[in-house]
């Protein structure tokens, strides 16, 4: 994208607004929380290459794998395992032969969807530029999945259901269903409906915390190298201050994402970490 749409300048706020709209089936902004009419096409490209990307990866590793001296992408894919295998451990109390796994992809899945926040973001006006020899255009396009609260919570739901699923497997049908009428106030028959309201609000107050965490970090993120692009291009805007548009876009823009990096891998392994605790916490008795 440019600052300019249909040969209308934009503004500052235009242009960040601009930015943060995602392509989607009705190319309309959702107007309500939760509007299954609505998908963003964007979100759902990139989570799914990102994730053929991590499975790739992995395979590749895998049938890489050697007895002997590890190369440099060995050695680096089982520190990646074991740390993530050390983690699992003392966290589940349980069988990790599927656990294990499923944190490492999600580990190295959410590094991949939040790298994405470094690439520029006009990036889509070059595309654009290119398309156009096609007769082709995207109207909208936001790159970071991460930054969709969409793309979030479904992150976090599909946590919320594996909580569930491994709540039925480790305690049974039964156990579950009586820890969910006797925890935390006790076993007493008058109790059981404030235990059930409250068992419930916590599986989803886990599940839309942990999607809500994710997606604060992520987009305030973004806002930032969008405020470091404004300032990049200040000069588009009527202001003539090429001197703090360089310093705005090269040194705030270059500090920024190295930061960002740091940002990118924290958020990656506290979702993995808390996935990890709310499973091993399903596999707890009360």
């Amino acid at each position: 994208m440019s600052t300019e749409v249909a040969g209308k300048a934009l503004t500052p706020t235009e242009y960040i607004a601009e930015h943060l709209q995602n392509l989607n089936t009705l190319h309309a902004k959702q107007e309500a929380i939760v509007d299954f009419s609505v998908v963003n096409l964007d979100t759902v490209f990139w989570s799914l290459l990102m994730g053929l990307i991590v499975v790739a990866f992995l395979l590749v590793a895998a049938r890489r794998a050697t007895a002997g001296v590890p190369g440099r992408f060995q050695a680096l894919v089982e520190m990646l395992v074991e740390m993530v295998e050390g983690q699992s451990k003392s966290i589940v109390h349980g069988d990790r032969s599927f656990i294990a796994p499923l944190a490492l992809f999600v580990f190295c899945w959410i590094i991949l969807l939040n790298t994405l926040d470094l690439v520029p973001v006009d990036w889509v006006h070059g595309v654009n530029g290119l398309l156009s020899n096609f007769g082709a255009h995207v109207p909208h396009h936001k790159l970071v999945p991460t930054t969709d609260l969409n793309g979030t919570l479904g992150l976090s739901m599909s946590v919320l259901v594996l909580m569930i699923f491994y709540s039925f497997k480790a305690k049974g049908v039964g156990g579950f269903v009586h820890e969910l009428l006797s925890a935390p106030f006790g076993a007493k028959w008058y109790l059981a409906p404030f235990n059930l309201v409250l068992n419930i609000i916590e599986f989803i107050a886990k599940a839309v915390s942990l999607g809500m965490r994710l997606f604060g970090n992520m987009y305030a993120g973004e806002l930032v190298f969008l405020l470091i692009a404004l300032l990049g291009g200040i000069w588009h805007f009527g202001v003539d201050l090429s001197f703090l548009g360089f310093v705005g876009h090269v040194i705030a823009g270059s500090a920024w994402a190295i930061f960002h990096i740091l940002v990118i891998l924290l958020q990656a392994f506290i979702f993995m970490m808390l996935t990890l605790v709310y499973i091993g916490q399903a596999h707890s008795h009360h």
